[in-house]
């Protein structure tokens, strides 16, 4: 007897068809068996070990997170409800061209101290591995929800430069290529970029070219946070789009949106711009989450050159005065590289995170409220707690725009991706809450989508871009990593106030035809491992 049967779900199915109603019939973790209009029908009904009446509730394929900084808390809460109970059954972490591998005990430590907002230092994890298909391997112990890989371009740069501004030379070009070629035949499913952050954005054009060449040759697509999202935004998407074009690579366009003043209603010009690049070709996709705030860390926002030479470098010029001011005077005045080339307005940087814990009373505050209450300037406030936390803080930077958000959601080649940091006191609550903020704002509330054009955008769409034969639709011989909400309930629990509350109206997840939520419920299974590419 099968293992489990969905009685009479309202079925949509991913493709962005309309639904229909179907008794879905899982068994070895796929499903085997859609029987359509069952009851209505009169006809002899599928029998199963357990029977979970679905009357009311939407089956749907698991919603794909293209773009999680969930590297280290796969690993670090087995529970990770803040990912299951969306009903996200896999993640794509490796993002924004930084993370743990490949490295060398070396780059480990630099990395680790780069992105401890994002994940943590992770000195409460014994980080055993140190290729891309070690960490692979860890993930196959048993996850949450499924997990796919990025390389990561920062760290290969990393590993095979430095954190030098420089071009690479000729052999550690060739470092990077074997580097990333490694990474894809070990699994992982392209390569990310942070061009906003080092060292990653000391890479030119040229250098990115050759590397997604690599990428293109395995079947892998190229996923970069580009060289910016406020002044010259335009410029730096078309740039991604230029080179990937030039290598043959598929693009995927890391939450990709336009923020600052200087872009207020712009999203028709960047849209204008990738269907230009469509209609001749290019195969190209991005993903958005549904706010209006960005996060990141404290310490992106300084300039590129006070990166160079890696973490403690960067410290080091921290604490010289005249370092320090030349520092202020890029991102106050002249506007840096690291804050999008717009000075920096100290009232939209939040402080959402701190690593140590006596630093408690900057969080839920911005970097302009906490110097009015210490009656200084924002810079010193901002400058003290990078020194104090040791570039540990993350922020949340309130500068992006509503109208842009609802166009770019509403594009062809859309999906969805949360960016969620799950690090901090007070995390963006896109972490917990993009995935039923989609289907309960902007569908049910905005109707800004239509819950089947929604639902392909977060599960069929993503997964034809990392190639997946068999996620992504609702259909026979498919993997059984489905989602069972209520229409008229599902909702993000998470807010700006409360970030970590979890959502409402998702009572079921089934990773691999288990469940992972119950009754509205996390239970105990740990179903997911790590998807790897596909090869060609």
């Amino acid at each position: 007897m099968e293992d489990l049967v969905i009685r009479d779900a309202d079925v949509v199915d991913g493709s962005g068809d309309p639904s229909y109603r179907a008794d879905v019939v899982v068994n070895g973790g796929r499903i085997v068996s859609i029987v359509k209009e069952a009851a209505a029908a009169g006809c002899q009904r599928p029998r199963a070990m357990r029977e979970l009446d679905a009357e009311g509730l939407v089956l749907c394929p698991g919603f794909v997170d293209m773009h999680a900084h969930s590297d280290l808390a796969l690993l670090r809460d087995p529970d990770h409800s803040a990912k299951a109970a969306q009903g996200v059954t896999l993640e794509v972490v490796g993002q924004d061209g930084l993370s743990y591998a490949p490295v060398d005990d070396r780059t480990l430590d630099e990395v680790r101290r780069a992105i401890a907002g994002w994940n943590g230092y992770g000195d409460d994890i014994d980080i055993d591995w140190r290729s891309v298909g070690g960490y692979l391997d860890r993930l196959d112990r048993g996850i949450a929800v499924n997990a796919a890989y990025l390389v990561p371009q920062g760290t290969v740069r990393a590993l095979a430069v430095g954190w030098e501004d420089r071009a690479a030379t000729p052999a550690e070009l060739d470092r990077m290529r074997q580097l990333v070629a490694e990474g894809l035949e070990q699994g992982a499913v392209g390569m990310s970029s942070g061009l906003t952050y080092t060292p990653g954005m000391y890479a030119g054009g040229a250098e990115l070219t050759e590397l997604c060449r690599v990428v293109a040759r395995y079947g892998g697509y190229y996923c970069p946070h580009h060289r910016s999202y406020g002044a010259g935004a335009l410029e730096a998407y078309a740039e991604m789009v230029a080179l990937t074009r030039e290598a043959g690579c598929p693009l995927h366009l890391a939450h990709a949106t336009l923020n600052f003043g200087v872009n207020e209603g712009r999203a028709p010009q960047l849209l204008s711009l990738l269907d230009e690049a469509l209609a001749a070709g290019a195969d190209i996709s991005l993903d958005t989450y549904p706010y209006t705030p960005g996060s990141t860390t404290l310490a992106a926002l300084l300039p590129g050159w006070a990166g160079e030479g890696g973490p403690e470098a960067v410290l080091k010029r921290l604490a010289d005065e005249e370092t320090a001011e030349r520092i202020r005077h890029h991102l106050e005045v002249l506007g840096s590289d690291g804050c999008h080339g717009v000075p920096v307005e100290w009232d939209t940087i939040e402080i959402s995170g701190v690593t140590d814990p006596s630093l408690a009373e900057y969080v839920g505050r911005t970097v302009e409220e906490s110097a009015r209450l210490r009656g200084e300037e924002p810079w010193v406030t901002a400058r003290r707690l990078l020194l104090a936390d040791r570039l540990g803080p993350t922020i949340l930077q309130h500068v992006g725009h509503e109208e842009n958000v609802r166009a770019i959601m509403r594009h062809r080649v859309h999906t969805g991706g949360s960016d969620g940091i799950l690090q901090g006191a007070k995390p963006h609550p896109r972490a917990y809450g993009t995935f039923p903020h989609y289907l309960g704002r902007y569908v049910r509330e905005l109707g800004v989508l239509s819950l089947e054009e929604c639902v392909a955008h977060l599960t069929s769409r993503p997964a034809a871009r990392l190639r997946l034969p068999d996620r992504g639709l609702v259909r026979e011989g498919y993997r059984a990593d489905l989602v069972l909400f209520d229409p008229a309930t599902v909702a993000a629990g998470s807010t700006f106030a409360e970030p970590r509350t979890l959502p409402t109206g998702i009572p079921y997840v089934l990773v691999d035809g288990r469940f992972v939520i119950e009754d509205g419920r996390r239970t105990d299974v740990l179903a997911g491992r790590a998807v790897r590419r596909t090869p060609q």
